[in-house]
């Protein structure tokens, strides 16, 4: 999300570039009070969806794509998720955008629904990095929205670090991949289709 907010500032500053808006999938998580009362199972337990927020149960993955198909004809409202609240915020932000990135970590599964976005998309990137780099960032995001480093490496271990280590494994090929690299940089790599 941080690399698409950056995208879409440098198109709209940099001369000679038409302007993209970027928007993300985490307006389609579960609203707070369905995730604290609905569970699933992982790992051979019933558990919370709030305990496991971000694996890809706890998206709403239909209204998702009602909002893709709606987007293909025009401007729509799109839901936003709020860190503050923890929660979403429906039609919160207007899509009128010539050019829309869209970033989530589900996009590219090979799964239905999921798989109907790509088929949906004029265009696919995927963002590779390595999982132990991912961890500190993903533990310093839930310490930032309040968490304890307790909790925050807790709640990495149930479910951030299985997540990564989802998209790694599972995410179809994209026509492009963005390697992040130790230092931060990016490497490209493109897929001929």
């Amino acid at each position: 999300s941080t690399l698409a907010a950056f995208l879409e500032l440098l198109s709209q500053e940099r001369m000679g570039l038409h302007p993209i808006q970027s928007i993300g999938l985490d307006g389609f998580h579960y609203h707070s009070n369905y995730l604290k009362s609905h569970t699933i199972r992982r790992n051979g337990k019933e558990v919370l969806m709030q305990s496991v927020k971000g694996c890809p149960e706890t998206f709403d993955a239909h209204h998702f794509l009602a909002k893709l198909h709606e987007l293909k004809h025009g401007d729509t409202l799109w839901p936003v998720y709020n860190r503050q609240k923890h929660d979403v915020g429906e039609d919160a932000l207007r899509v009128t955008g010539d050019i829309i990135l869209i970033e989530g970590n589900w996009l590219l599964l090979p799964d239905a629904p999921w798989n109907e976005a790509q088929r949906l998309a004029d265009a696919t990137l995927f963002l590779r990095a390595d999982a132990k780099d991912l961890k500190g960032r993903l533990i310093a995001r839930k310490m930032k929205g309040g968490a304890t480093r307790e909790a925050a490496v807790a709640f990495f271990d149930a479910s951030d670090g299985l997540n990564v280590e989802h998209v790694l494994k599972e995410s179809v090929a994209a026509e492009e991949t963005w390697t992040m690299l130790a230092d931060g940089s990016f490497q490209a790599s493109s897929v001929k289709r």
